[in-house]
Protein backbone atom coordinates (compact mmCIF):
# COMPACT_ATOMS: atom_id res chain seq x y z
CA UNK A 1 0.00 0.00 0.00
CA UNK A 2 1.39 3.40 -1.01
CA UNK A 3 1.16 6.00 1.82
CA UNK A 4 -1.34 8.80 1.25
CA UNK A 5 1.30 11.54 1.32
CA UNK A 6 3.35 9.76 -1.35
CA UNK A 7 0.25 9.27 -3.49
CA UNK A 8 -0.62 12.96 -3.18
CA UNK A 9 2.89 13.94 -4.25
CA UNK A 10 2.66 11.61 -7.24
CA UNK A 11 -0.75 13.09 -8.10
CA UNK A 12 0.83 16.54 -8.13
CA UNK A 13 3.50 15.34 -10.53
CA UNK A 14 0.81 13.73 -12.71
CA UNK A 15 -1.07 17.03 -12.77
CA UNK A 16 2.08 18.77 -13.99
CA UNK A 17 2.42 16.18 -16.76
CA UNK A 18 -1.06 16.80 -18.11
CA UNK A 19 -0.66 20.58 -17.86
CA UNK A 20 2.70 20.57 -19.65
CA UNK A 21 2.15 21.11 -23.40
CA UNK A 22 2.86 17.98 -25.40
CA UNK A 23 1.50 15.86 -28.28
CA UNK A 24 -1.61 14.75 -26.37
CA UNK A 25 -2.67 18.24 -25.32
CA UNK A 26 -1.93 19.78 -28.72
CA UNK A 27 -3.90 17.08 -30.54
CA UNK A 28 -6.92 17.25 -28.22
CA UNK A 29 -7.07 21.03 -28.31
CA UNK A 30 -6.64 21.18 -32.08
CA UNK A 31 -9.32 18.54 -32.65
CA UNK A 32 -11.75 20.27 -30.29
CA UNK A 33 -11.16 23.67 -31.88
CA UNK A 34 -11.59 22.54 -35.48
CA UNK A 35 -14.18 19.73 -35.16
CA UNK A 36 -16.07 20.40 -31.93
CA UNK A 37 -16.31 19.07 -28.38
CA UNK A 38 -17.59 15.61 -29.32
CA UNK A 39 -14.54 14.98 -31.51
CA UNK A 40 -12.27 16.09 -28.69
CA UNK A 41 -13.94 13.73 -26.19
CA UNK A 42 -13.75 10.74 -28.56
CA UNK A 43 -10.08 11.50 -29.15
CA UNK A 44 -9.59 11.67 -25.37
CA UNK A 45 -10.89 8.12 -24.92
CA UNK A 46 -8.24 7.02 -27.41
CA UNK A 47 -5.62 8.84 -25.36
CA UNK A 48 -6.81 7.04 -22.20
CA UNK A 49 -6.46 3.67 -23.99
CA UNK A 50 -2.87 4.62 -24.77
CA UNK A 51 -2.26 5.45 -21.11
CA UNK A 52 -3.44 1.96 -20.13
CA UNK A 53 -0.85 0.37 -22.42
CA UNK A 54 1.93 2.59 -21.05
CA UNK A 55 0.87 1.83 -17.47
CA UNK A 56 0.81 -1.94 -17.88
CA UNK A 57 4.15 -2.00 -19.70
CA UNK A 58 5.78 0.20 -17.07
CA UNK A 59 4.35 -1.69 -14.08
CA UNK A 60 5.16 -5.12 -15.54
CA UNK A 61 8.56 -4.08 -16.79
CA UNK A 62 9.66 -2.62 -13.47
CA UNK A 63 8.45 -5.71 -11.64
CA UNK A 64 10.80 -7.80 -13.78
CA UNK A 65 13.66 -5.31 -13.40
CA UNK A 66 13.43 -5.06 -9.64
CA UNK A 67 13.44 -8.86 -9.38
CA UNK A 68 16.20 -9.56 -11.90
CA UNK A 69 18.53 -6.56 -11.67
CA UNK A 70 18.96 -4.83 -8.28
CA UNK A 71 20.83 -1.94 -9.94
CA UNK A 72 17.93 -1.28 -12.32
CA UNK A 73 16.53 1.24 -9.85
CA UNK A 74 19.72 3.28 -10.00
CA UNK A 75 19.76 3.21 -13.80
CA UNK A 76 16.15 4.35 -13.98
CA UNK A 77 16.80 6.95 -11.28
CA UNK A 78 19.54 8.76 -13.14
CA UNK A 79 17.88 8.47 -16.53
CA UNK A 80 14.65 9.79 -15.03
CA UNK A 81 16.38 12.66 -13.22
CA UNK A 82 18.01 13.76 -16.48
CA UNK A 83 14.70 13.56 -18.31
CA UNK A 84 12.83 15.56 -15.67
CA UNK A 85 15.56 18.16 -15.80
CA UNK A 86 15.13 18.35 -19.57
CA UNK A 87 11.35 18.75 -19.15
CA UNK A 88 11.98 21.57 -16.67
CA UNK A 89 14.12 23.37 -19.26
CA UNK A 90 11.52 22.81 -22.00
CA UNK A 91 8.83 24.32 -19.78
CA UNK A 92 10.81 27.43 -18.84
CA UNK A 93 12.97 28.02 -21.92
CA UNK A 94 12.56 31.30 -23.82
CA UNK A 95 10.28 31.22 -26.83
CA UNK A 96 8.04 28.32 -25.75
CA UNK A 97 4.66 28.64 -27.48
CA UNK A 98 1.13 27.93 -26.32
CA UNK A 99 -0.68 24.81 -27.55
CA UNK A 100 -3.93 26.82 -27.60
CA UNK A 101 -3.48 27.78 -31.22
CA UNK A 102 -6.01 26.41 -33.69
CA UNK A 103 -4.65 24.00 -36.28
CA UNK A 104 -6.34 23.25 -39.55
CA UNK A 105 -7.28 19.56 -39.30
CA UNK A 106 -9.69 17.63 -41.58
CA UNK A 107 -12.92 16.27 -40.08
CA UNK A 108 -12.53 12.58 -39.22
CA UNK A 109 -15.06 9.84 -38.28
CA UNK A 110 -15.27 8.64 -34.64
CA UNK A 111 -13.23 5.47 -35.20
CA UNK A 112 -10.36 7.41 -36.70
CA UNK A 113 -10.56 10.02 -33.95
CA UNK A 114 -10.21 7.28 -31.33
CA UNK A 115 -7.30 5.61 -33.13
CA UNK A 116 -5.49 8.91 -33.66
CA UNK A 117 -5.84 9.74 -29.96
CA UNK A 118 -4.60 6.25 -29.07
CA UNK A 119 -1.59 6.39 -31.38
CA UNK A 120 -0.73 9.96 -30.41
CA UNK A 121 -0.45 8.87 -26.79
CA UNK A 122 1.06 5.43 -27.41
CA UNK A 123 3.90 6.99 -29.43
CA UNK A 124 4.36 9.88 -27.00
CA UNK A 125 7.80 9.47 -25.36
CA UNK A 126 6.88 11.99 -22.65
CA UNK A 127 4.34 9.56 -21.18
CA UNK A 128 6.68 6.55 -21.22
CA UNK A 129 9.49 8.55 -19.65
CA UNK A 130 7.13 9.99 -17.05
CA UNK A 131 6.25 6.52 -15.85
CA UNK A 132 9.82 5.25 -15.92
CA UNK A 133 11.26 8.33 -14.25
CA UNK A 134 8.69 8.78 -11.47
CA UNK A 135 7.47 5.27 -10.64
CA UNK A 136 10.75 4.26 -8.91
CA UNK A 137 10.40 7.21 -6.52
CA UNK A 138 7.06 5.96 -5.20
CA UNK A 139 7.42 2.18 -5.46
CA UNK A 140 8.95 0.29 -2.54
CA UNK A 141 9.27 -3.52 -2.83
CA UNK A 142 8.99 -3.70 0.97
CA UNK A 143 5.35 -2.60 0.70
CA UNK A 144 4.34 -5.62 -1.35
CA UNK A 145 3.66 -6.24 -5.05
CA UNK A 146 5.62 -3.85 -7.26
CA UNK A 147 3.12 -4.49 -10.05
CA UNK A 148 0.10 -3.53 -7.91
CA UNK A 149 1.86 -0.40 -6.71
CA UNK A 150 2.58 0.50 -10.32
CA UNK A 151 -1.05 -0.07 -11.30
CA UNK A 152 -2.20 2.12 -8.39
CA UNK A 153 0.06 4.94 -9.54
CA UNK A 154 -0.97 4.42 -13.14
CA UNK A 155 -4.71 4.64 -12.46
CA UNK A 156 -4.10 7.73 -10.34
CA UNK A 157 -2.32 9.39 -13.26
CA UNK A 158 -4.97 8.27 -15.75
CA UNK A 159 -7.81 9.64 -13.60
CA UNK A 160 -6.10 13.01 -13.29
CA UNK A 161 -5.24 13.15 -16.98
CA UNK A 162 -8.78 12.24 -18.04
CA UNK A 163 -10.37 14.84 -15.77
CA UNK A 164 -8.09 17.68 -16.86
CA UNK A 165 -8.13 16.79 -20.54
CA UNK A 166 -11.91 16.44 -20.52
CA UNK A 167 -12.21 19.95 -19.13
CA UNK A 168 -9.76 21.20 -21.77
CA UNK A 169 -11.59 19.46 -24.62
CA UNK A 170 -14.94 20.87 -23.52
CA UNK A 171 -13.68 24.41 -23.10
CA UNK A 172 -10.79 24.65 -25.58
CA UNK A 173 -12.25 27.58 -27.50
CA UNK A 174 -12.83 29.69 -24.38
CA UNK A 175 -9.41 28.82 -22.97
CA UNK A 176 -7.72 29.77 -26.27
CA UNK A 177 -9.40 33.19 -26.20
CA UNK A 178 -8.47 33.71 -22.54
CA UNK A 179 -4.81 32.87 -23.14
CA UNK A 180 -4.74 35.22 -26.13
CA UNK A 181 -5.68 38.07 -23.78
CA UNK A 182 -3.47 36.92 -20.85
CA UNK A 183 -0.04 35.96 -22.25
CA UNK A 184 1.75 36.87 -19.01
CA UNK A 185 -0.16 34.20 -17.08
CA UNK A 186 0.98 31.57 -19.57
CA UNK A 187 4.60 32.67 -19.06
CA UNK A 188 4.25 32.47 -15.27
CA UNK A 189 2.71 29.01 -15.59
CA UNK A 190 5.70 27.80 -17.60
CA UNK A 191 8.16 29.05 -14.97
CA UNK A 192 6.23 27.40 -12.14
CA UNK A 193 6.16 24.11 -14.05
CA UNK A 194 9.87 24.37 -14.76
CA UNK A 195 10.66 24.95 -11.09
CA UNK A 196 8.55 22.03 -9.84
CA UNK A 197 9.85 19.63 -12.50
CA UNK A 198 13.39 20.67 -11.63
CA UNK A 199 12.69 20.00 -7.94
CA UNK A 200 11.36 16.54 -8.82
CA UNK A 201 14.54 15.86 -10.82
CA UNK A 202 16.67 16.74 -7.79
CA UNK A 203 14.46 14.62 -5.51
CA UNK A 204 14.82 11.63 -7.83
CA UNK A 205 18.60 12.05 -8.11
CA UNK A 206 18.88 11.98 -4.30
CA UNK A 207 16.56 8.99 -3.87
CA UNK A 208 18.15 5.88 -2.34
CA UNK A 209 17.36 2.37 -3.55
CA UNK A 210 14.87 0.65 -1.26
CA UNK A 211 14.00 -2.93 -0.61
Amino acid sequence: MIPGTELLLFAGAALLLVLTPGPNMIYLISRSLCQGRAAGVISLFGVVAGFLVHMLLAAGGMTALFMAVPLAFDLLKWAGACYLGWLAWQAARPGASSPFEARDLPADPPRKLFMMGFLTNLLNPKVAMFYLSLFPQFIDPARGSVFLQGVTLGFTQIAISFTVNLAIALSAARIAVWFAHNPRWLMAQRYVMGFVLGALAVRLAMEERRG
